[in-house]
């Protein structure tokens, strides 16, 4: 299910093992999943981003107001789950 969120704040994942990279605040589209949650988002220099992180390290930024899904604007027929 896609949903829209704004980043605010330090927001990072990972590439493997590789070091932390920051995901830019603005806007992003999430797409949930069981387990994960797939963030993609346009930088300044109209490069694409995307990335994948899990669940609960979602629920850690979310929680921590570094991620602001938008309430209601889910794609239709599904609805995001709500943060814990």
């Amino acid at each position: 299910m896609k949903q829209h969120a704004t980043i605010r704040g330090e927001v990072t994942y990972r590439e493997g093992d590789g070091m932390p990279i920051a995901i830019p605040e603005g806007p992003v589209e999430l797409v949930h999943a069981p387990d994960s949650v797939t963030l993609s988002w346009t930088a300044d220099n109209d490069a694409a981003g995307l990335a994948a992180m899990p669940r609960d390290q979602y629920e850690l930024y979310v929680n921590a107001g570094k991620i602001l899904p938008q309430e209601g604007h889910a794609e239709e027929g599904h609805v995001a789950p709500a943060s814990a």
